[in-house]
């Protein structure tokens, strides 16, 4: 297995955010368009991130033991 393969906090994060993403939206789609504030949070949230580099989902997966990548240290 590629090393640069193996699972990481930056690698995570991304994918519950598209996660996180693209299930708001499915349920603004089936059930109620104030899902959609949900996706604007989770956006905001990454939006932060790329200026300030704090981003919670990174500190817990961190807590949790998850290896870090380039980006969450």
């Amino acid at each position: 297995m590629n090393p640069e393969s193996k699972i990481n906090i930056d690698k995570l994060v991304f994918r519950i955010a598209g996660s996180f993403i693209l299930v708001s939206l499915l349920l603004a789609y089936f059930f109620s368009p104030y899902w959609l504030w949900f996706t604007a949070f989770v956006g905001a949230n990454m939006l932060q991130s790329s200026f300030t580099g704090f981003c919670l989902m990174a500190t817990i997966l961190k807590k949790l033991g998850i290896k870090p990548g380039m980006a969450y240290k």
